[in-house]
């Protein structure tokens, strides 16, 4: 199973090239690591190095207008490998995908993104532009 926590070049390059002045929002799906061990030797929980991200990187995230707009706690892949469980998904929304792109160049957020780094087994991190809602799953 390959690991999945920071973007290629390429997929960076793909994010940058799609339009920067519309809302988007981020599905994230993370797995967490049992154990996250710094340089320094410390080691804790995945989930707390998770949280020590969270607390470091949500004031910048809230600064540039980005907000959790859905949060859930997966139980079960109903379709999909059996091998993709995931800890924690939520959908993040930024005004503007300059937003994002401000976000992880932040001096502040490089350094918290240690901990995610630290933290997470594997990830999906998948952007998504507004839709309608609609009556059907096609919109």
């Amino acid at each position: 199973m390959s690991k999945n926590v920071d973007p290629t070049r390429e997929q960076f390059d793909q994010f940058k090239a799609l339009p920067r002045d519309t809302p988007i929002m981020m599905l994230n799906l993370i797995r967490l690591n049992p154990t996250a061990t710094y340089p320094d030797g410390e080691a804790v929980t995945g989930a707390e190095a998770y949280a020590r991200y969270g607390r470091h990187s949500g004031p910048i995230f809230q600064r540039l207008g980005g907000s959790i707009v859905w949060r859930g706690r997966p139980e079960c892949v109903v379709i999909g490998p059996a091998d993709e469980h995931w800890d924690i998904a939520f959908i993040a929304r930024y005004p503007d995908a300059g937003a994002f792109m401000a976000m992880v160049t932040d001096e502040d957020y490089r350094k918290a993104v240690v901990h995610r780094q630290l933290a997470v087994a594997d990830s999906r991190l998948i952007r998504m532009a507004d839709a309608s809602a609609g009556e059907g799953f096609g919109g």
